[in-house]
């Protein structure tokens, strides 16, 4: 199949799945052609079978704002007419569906036979979804799709309860590349972290307020109280940095705990970590706790969003109450102290994230994709 794929290239939760997608999907010898604004981080190589398409934003005195959703109508035209793409797998809702819909109407016979799948992630629904002004448009724009994907029952259910949505909606999971995300020995790098041999307790996000980063500082001090030594690592940036910061001022602990900005080998990170810690207020999947699942690191979570369909409370780790701290520094302690525990938890981590193998669920897109190209 000729397969068009767009996202943000961010290093969000969609841009990364959106990418590896391509990659997976590339390997089993389809080609492939990637359509952003700038060139999506995971996009890292150059392959023959992946061809990147930058939409360009002309500047204009009329616009204060170029009109990225036209320009990008114009990319997905010049594709679907010269590459002849079978598929256009547009990530979010607004405006890449739009964008799409809008194509198949430039090309009209011509665009027929181009199936357009829209992949909902989270921010398109739970926040864009919130504001009246767009909900029309998300509206028409997902029903208008060929085939939809959200990737966990929560989002799905979430769908059908903001908009008036008459497609069906198939849950296909984001997916982890278990060969990249195991457990390495990084033995060298904890000691020089860790040299007392503390514990290593992490976290992993874009420091968003929607994040909850101080009560990560809040629950490590909780962790520290119960008598467990041990080092936070935050991994990533972003808005709210400075209230961690300042949090763990206010506890006193920051030479227990580094900022160690974006990393692109999160999993080394990882490698080295006893727990991780997401205390989200909105999470509509969990790709971080999937990587450290993946890498054997038990998960403390809130129990929010999809992350119950991810983190399985008693097996791989535990889920709290939003907002509840206390829950969770217990939840943390009761894993650090009981090396038991531990082991069995971090087995179960790595067996549950098996389910999310990258090449199974790739496989279930490509079935996907045939399945709608049929009803065409």
């Amino acid at each position: 199949m000729n397969i068009g794929i767009v996202c943000y290239p961010t290093f969000g939760g969609s841009g990364v799945v959106a990418t590896e997608l391509a990659k997976g999907l590339a390997n089993r010898g389809h080609n492939l052609h990637i359509l952003s604004y700038a060139r999506p981080a995971r996009l890292d190589a150059f392959r023959t079978d992946i061809t990147f398409h930058e939409v360009d934003l002309s500047s204009y005195p009329l616009f204060e704002y170029p009109p990225y959703d036209l320009a990008l109508a114009n990319v997905m035209v010049n594709l679907i007419k010269y590459e002849k793409l079978d598929v256009l797998h547009v990530h979010y809702a607004i405006p890449h569906a739009t964008s799409a819909f809008l194509a198949k109407q430039i090309l009209g016979e011509q665009g027929k036979d181009v199936a357009v799948i829209t992949t909902l992630h989270g921010t398109d629904i739970t926040l864009i979804g919130s504001d009246p002004s767009y909900k029309d448009v998300v509206d028409f724009s997902i029903n208008k799709s060929d085939g939809v994907t959200a990737v966990s029952e929560y989002l799905k259910e979430e769908t059908y309860k903001k908009f008036d949505i008459k497609k069906d909606i198939e849950v296909i999971p984001n997916f982890i590349d278990l060969d990249r995300f195991k457990r390495s020995n990084k033995g060298h790098f904890k000691k020089a972290i860790c040299p007392e041999d503390e514990k290593v307790v992490t976290h992993v996000s874009n420091f968003r307020e929607v994040k909850n980063v101080p009560d990560v500082i809040s629950t490590f001090d909780r962790i520290l109280k119960n008598g467990i030594e041990a080092k936070l690592l935050m991994v990533g940036d972003g808005p709210d940095r400075q209230r961690a910061e300042n949090r763990c001022r206010e506890l006193k602990i920051c030479d227990k705990v580094r900022f160690l900005g974006k990393q692109e080998q999160v999993e080394e990170v990882l490698s080295m970590s006893d727990l991780f810690l997401i205390p989200s207020g909105s999470e509509t999947f969990g790709l971080a706790a999937l990587e450290a699942m993946s890498c054997g690191v038990p998960v403390v979570s809130s129990n929010i969003g999809g992350l119950p369909e991810v983190n399985i409370h008693g097996e791989t780790g535990y889920l709290c109450e939003l907002g509840d701290v206390e829950s969770m520094g217990e939840c943390s302690t009761k894993i650090l102290k009981d090396e038991k525990l531990h082991k069995t938890m971090s087995k179960a981590a790595r067996k549950r994230a098996e389910y999310f193998e990258m090449d199974r669920v790739v496989g279930i897109y490509e079935d996907y994709y045939n399945t709608i190209l049929a009803q065409l």
